[in-house]
């Protein structure tokens, strides 16, 4: 494990709505090359707020978030936007995978919309992001014809298109059962340890949490154990 992907400078944040509420206090920690980290904390102790500021959704903070050694202060929002989908992928509690679409298009969007590669090579990129998941055989189904546990995979695949520096996942598990829960674990450990990935997931199981490389506790908006 080498290198800093991503980093938290001092992140504060303010609601304003209709009193000035504190909900991040000088957060401060980094993600290195190929760890998996994971945020645990009650409900609304900051976890998603914060998520919500390091995937460069929410630009009303104060302090920094460097990613891959740049600043993401003061960038326009069409930067803000290029940078999360080249270095970024996401993984939600529920898939939001299009049903009018087979599962190869679904994974493939992410890398028609960088852009990078023709729509073949993105196409053959898809393909092999599902045998990593062993769900190829599935490509060319439609999403609501598989399994709960499948779907995830498939979000997977398409959170890993791009080749990004850091998936970020906001309860992954979360709409799972313990089989499937274990399946995604799984595949998480294998891309940190095998394909060097770096991994930040919110996750309210702590189960999940006790067998990543390192646990970041939230209380009342601040760190409270790393």
């Amino acid at each position: 494990m080498n290198g800093k992907i991503l980093e938290a400078v001092n992140i504060s944040k303010h609601f304003h709505d209709p009193v000035d509420i504190q909900v991040l206090k000088d957060i401060n920690f980094s993600v290195q090359r190929g760890e998996f980290v994971s945020v645990i904390g009650k409900s609304g102790c900051g976890k998603s707020t914060l998520l919500y500021i390091l995937s460069t959704m929410d630009t009303d903070y104060t302090g920094d978030l460097l990613i891959d050694g740049s600043s993401m202060r003061n960038k326009k929002e069409a930067e803000l936007a290029r940078a999360r989908n080249e270095k970024i992928g996401f993984v939600f509690q529920f898939h939001y995978l299009l049903n009018e679409f087979s599962v190869l298009r679904n994974v493939m969007l992410p890398g028609l919309k960088l852009a990078t590669y023709p729509e073949k090579e993105v196409e053959q990129r898809a393909y092999e992001k599902l045998k990593i998941l062993g769900i190829e055989s599935e490509a060319l189904k439609k999403p609501n014809q598989l399994s709960g546990g499948q779907k995830q995979r498939v979000a997977i695949a398409r959170a890993l298109i791009n080749d990004p520096l850091i998936i970020m996942g906001d309860e992954p598990t979360g709409n799972l059962d313990k089989k499937n829960s274990e399946v995604v674990f799984n595949i998480f450990q294998e891309l940190s340890q095998t394909y060097n990935q770096a991994l930040l997931i919110v996750t309210h199981d702590n189960e999940f949490a006790a067998r990543t490389n390192r646990i970041i506790e939230m209380e009342d908006g601040k760190i409270i154990r790393m």
